[in-house]
């Protein structure tokens, strides 16, 4: 059996893994941390179990179609429940609206807040269903190879929305400012401004209306797990607190790779790591990028997180919360153009035991928060508890409560985390944004141009960034992979 080392394990990596095992390979993942999972990873302090990065579960039929590659199902794994109210977005005190589970009363919900919104809503919304079809049929599961690969009788169709950002689309008919945060912010799960972002990424909209919000019992730290569980059923070998120093490659093949531990041959390398790291494991000229490169790219938002324990269940808020009582554009230029601390952030508020209760002591609550910020931004101790103390005040200003006297304890994780823990280029959360200048081939290439056996997945190439492209990309460089082994493997 030849043999495959993959680099990381975050989402990408894990089913990487289990296609390349699948496909007959002996397969190791190698992982610097102490458990698997990548920035899915869980943070257990007694009794209380945070999910340290993804929190949302959209698009489930990706999901059930990484399983089914394998036969098998989600259920097989992990339980999912749909939430209802999927989310609640604040506007201010007492000012809120809930999105249901159900389409039809999410189009009576607009059409309260605004007569006539409702029609555009559907019309709009039928518009996202067909994109989402083109774009998980069509488009994502390609190598980013050739622009060609954009090209179909259903793309000419549709070429203005790649001319057009989803602002123009929102606002041209719908013009409550409530209405068009809650249809412009699912887009910040693809990294950019929604005056960007090309409006056919709408489709993001289906996911969240059509599809709807689910939870996987036991957190997002569970699927990471059943996809690791599958792997080992197929054979894949786990690694843990390896750090990777060098990837040595002789006369233009990846020979080996050397941790801090020992080292390791293979024949075929992918790295699910952060891209720009895994480069700078190389010899500077075999690397596909330059670090100026990276630089000059456009990077979805860092985070600022907080993983904190209350000794009270806190039933004023949702599973799911976005407090957009503040000026979502004037956030969103402090990320992208000014790169700078936001002055009046919005944040997103993830109360998981409501659903989960398994995931703190009984009568106890889990509390996590996320401010998303620039990329590069000088963090420190000081900034992280000012930060906390805005989102504090900003709950009790919108919901009456102070949660400030029953906090049991808080950890909290900023920009120089995540490079620390994840190597993350520019302090990252989310990978690359999908500008239309980073679209398909315009995006790092999924392998290496001098080394012939080494090849990239995740978020900083394509499709791009989440949980579900991650599948995707997985699927996308093994089967490039596959597809060229008796040519890859005869230059080892």
């Amino acid at each position: 059996m030849k043999k495959v080392i993959v680099l990381g394990s975050g989402f990408s990596s894990l089913a990487s893994a289990c296609y390349m095992a699948q496909a007959g390979f002996d397969v190791t993942v190698i992982e610097k941390n102490e458990q698997i999972g990548g920035r899915a990873s869980m943070l257990e302090i007694d009794g209380f179990k945070f999910d340290m990065g993804p929190s949302w579960y959209w698009m489930p039929d990706i999901f059930e179609r990484f399983f089914a590659d394998f036969g098998k199902k989600v259920s097989d794994y992990y339980s999912l429940e749909k939430l209802s109210p999927a989310y609640r977005v604040y506007f201010g005190k007492d000012d809120f609206i809930d999105i249901s589970d159900d389409p039809e009363e999410i189009v009576k919900t607009f059409e309260r807040h605004e007569a006539g919104s409702g029609k555009h809503l559907q019309d709009f919304m039928k518009k996202a269903k067909a994109n989402y079809g083109i774009a998980m049929q069509d488009l994502v599961y390609n190598p980013g190879k050739s622009l060609l690969e954009l090209v179909s009788v259903e793309t000419a169709k549709r070429l203005p929305l790649f001319v057009q950002d989803i602002s123009q689309t929102v606002r041209r008919n719908i013009k409550n400012p409530k209405l068009r945060s809650i249809l412009e912010f699912p887009v910040l799960f693809l990294g950019a401004k929604p005056s960007d972002t090309p409006a056919f990424y709408n489709f993001m909209n289906h996911a969240d209306f059509g599809l709807g919000t689910w939870y996987p019992k036991g957190g997002f730290n569970a699927v990471a797990k059943g996809i690791a569980r599958l792997a080992e059923d197929l054979g894949v070998k786990f690694l843990l607190n390896e750090e990777i120093t060098e990837i040595v490659n002789e006369d233009r093949v990846a020979t080996r790779i050397i941790t801090k531990n020992g080292q390791y041959e293979a024949d075929i390398f992918i790295s699910g790591a952060d891209y720009a790291h895994t480069e700078s494991l190389l010899n500077k000229e075999v690397r596909n990028y330059s670090s100026e490169y990276w630089n000059k790219k456009t990077f979805a938002p860092s985070s600022l997180l907080y993983y904190v324990a209350f000794d009270r269940k806190v039933p004023e808020l949702q599973h799911h919360n976005l407090f957009f009582d503040t000026d979502f554009e004037k956030h969103a230029e402090e990320i992208y153009d000014t790169q700078q601390w936001p002055r009046k952030p919005l944040f997103y508020a993830n109360f998981s035991g409501k659903t989960d209760p398994e995931l703190c002591p009984r009568g106890k609550e889990i509390g996590f928060f996320l401010v998303p910020v620039a990329v590069d931004l000088e963090d420190s101790e000081d900034i992280h508890e000012k930060y906390f103390e805005v989102i504090m005040s900003r709950i009790e200003k919108n919901i009456g409560v102070d949660l400030r006297s029953s906090v049991l304890f808080k950890k909290s994780f900023g920009v120089q985390d995540f490079k620390d823990r994840y190597h993350s280029c520019r302090g990252n959360a989310y990978g690359l944004a999908n500008t239309l200048r980073q679209t398909s081939v315009l995006r790092p290439a999924i392998n290496n141009f001098k080394v012939k056996n080494l090849f990239y997945t995740g978020q900083l190439t394509v499709p791009g960034p989440g949980v579900p492209p991650a599948l995707i990309s997985a699927k996308v460089v093994t089967d490039y992979i596959l597809k060229r082994t008796h040519k890859i493997l005869a230059n080892t």
